[in-house]
This record gives structure tokens, sequence and C-alpha cells, in this order.
């Protein structure tokens, strides 16, 4: 016969285990309004960058432009910047960007290339580690929700492995936001900047909202920044060539901040996702021990019964 005690003290603990990750799930979907309430405040800077950089793209051709974030050269070595995050709790996102980033080092390796990884998070930086790969650089214990400051530390590491010739490529590996069930490890090369890549694009943003007291995420498609052409009799009082070099910095700047915060999202996004799974597990687990113990304790009043029907009995 079950032991009633034991079932009672787990269906507390299994209880307390529901507030707990249910907690974490509202903590989470607060973070994602923060990150995207960021993205929002962030947008108008960028669309400025765009605009001044296609304006100087119509006064001169990036690819006659002798600078050396535009230079292309033979690709002996590639930086890796690997966006991971710091905690788990969060399904299979930190597995998901570690296998892309192995896979991709293994096909550089493939190639004869060598490569070294920049870390942004403790978890891929932990696994590395302990496999014995080259890690150039690690940043952990970042905020969760990535701040311009951190982007620019990142950007100034890797101008300093790309201008010093220590590496010819960097690429970044992080996690697109889809939905918050949804998120997909991507590849993106940041330098050599490409001009192409430059070029202005429409983009979406996202809302977290409540439904029913559903969380749900709306796209809302935007426009990319309207082109404006400088006029052909405008003076500069710097050469456009050295403006464009003092820009192109703040690119890769906004470039970095944009994967962090896609990566945040897509983070939080699936610690909710896992929260709310393990919520209702805990409920369906609580359901099923309260059966077993309702039975368990029928179970018991019934003997007890039996055996005061037997005894009057035997003593009749």
């Amino acid at each position: 016969m079950p032991n009633l005690k034991a079932i009672r003290d787990r269906i507390k603990s299994v209880k307390n285990t529901r507030k707990i990750t249910e907690a974490m799930r509202l903590v989470a979907a607060a973070k994602v309004r923060r990150a995207q309430e960021q993205v929002i405040a962030t947008r108008p800077f960028a669309d400025r960058l765009a605009q001044v950089l296609y304006g100087l793209q119509s006064r001169l051709r990036f690819e006659e432009a002798d600078l050396p974030l535009l230079k292309q050269r033979e690709v002996k070595t590639v930086a890796l910047l690997v966006i991971s995050g710091d905690r788990g709790l969060c399904g299979g996102y930190n597995n998901n960007i570690i296998r892309r980033a192995e896979i991709r080092a293994k096909e550089l390796a493939a190639e004869g290339l060598d490569y070294r990884f920049v870390i942004v998070g403790r978890k891929a930086n932990q696994y590395f580690k302990r496999r014995d790969q080259p890690i150039e650089a690690s940043f952990i214990g970042m905020e969760q929700i990535p701040t311009a400051d951190e982007a620019s530390t990142i950007a100034d590491e890797l101008l300093s492995l790309f201008l010093s010739d220590e590496v010819d490529r960097v690429e970044l590996i992080y996690t697109r936001f889809v939905s918050l069930v949804s998120s997909r490890p991507v590849i993106q090369t940041l330098l050599p900047l490409d001009p192409q890549g430059l070029e202005v694009s429409d983009d979406e943003i996202f809302r977290l909202t409540t439904r029913a007291g559903v969380f749900q995420v709306e796209r809302e498609k935007v426009a990319g920044p309207t082109p404006v052409e400088f006029p052909q009799d405008m003076i500069f009082e710097q050469d456009p060539v050295q403006i464009l070099d003092a820009l192109l910095p703040l690119y890769l700047n906004n470039q970095i901040l944009r994967a962090l915060q896609e990566s945040a999202a897509s983070e939080l996004a699936a610690r909710m996702t896992a929260m709310n799974n393990a919520s209702d597990n805990a409920k369906e687990l609580a359901k099923t021990l309260n059966l077993t113990y309702n039975k368990a304790r029928q179970a018991a009043i019934t003997q007890e019964i039996l055996e005061v029907v037997a005894g009057a009995n035997s003593l009749g």
C-alpha cells in the first residue's frame, strides 16, 4: 500500500516547484518586454546611420574606397563570434547555438583554415574551454538586456583582431528571434564589411502582448529608412572617405548590438516556453499524485472497515 505521507509530501513539493517555474516565466516575459522597448529605442539611430551611409555611397564608390574595414584579403584565419547565454533553464537555446558553432569550426578546419573563438556567454565559454578550443576572448556576466557599451566593447576586440591582421575574416553566430516557440541559429560575416550589405532594407519589430491571459508575439513590418541622396554640390568639411572610415565602426557596433538583442530575445522566449512547459507538467503531475493519494486513502479506509467487520463477526 502506498505511503500516504510520502504522497502528500510529493504533492506539496510539486506545487512549490510549479510556483517557482511560473514566477520565472513571468520574469522572463517582463524582460522580453524590456528587450523589445530597447530595440524600438535604438532604431532611430540605426535608421539615421543607414541614411548617412546611403548618402555617402551615392557620392563615392565603396569598392574604390581604400578603407581597412572594406579590404578583402586572402583568408587564412577566421574569428567566430559566438553569442550564447550565461544561464540555463532555457530549453535547447544554448545547445543549438553551440552545436552550430561547432559545425562551423569543423567546416573551416576541413577547408584548411585556422579559427579562433570570441565567446559571449558563460555556457559556450565553458563548453569550448573544456574541449581546449582556441578562445581568443570571452565576455561573460553581461546584462540580459544588452547595452550599446557592451556591443562597443565586443566590437573593439574584433576590430583589434582584424586590423592587426591576426584574423582575416570575422563571422557572427547568433540566434535569430522568430517567435516565442521558435528561434534559428544563423551565421553572418561581420568583417570585412560588404558594401552590398550596407544597402537600406525593410525590417520588422516584435511586441509581446497578452490576450486572454496568454502571451503572444505580434510582428510589425517596418519599412527601412528612406534613402536620402546628398546634393551633388554639397561640400564636406572632411573627405567623404574619412567620414565613411569613422562611420563604419559605428555600423559594426550597431550590427553586434542588434545580434545581442535578437539573442537575448530568443533566450528569454526559450526560457518562457521552458518554464511554461515545466508549469504545465507540474500541474499534470500534481493531478496524477492527487488521484493516487485519493485511491490509496480509499483503499486504507476500505481495509480498516473490513478489519472492523471481521473483528465484529469473530466476536459474534
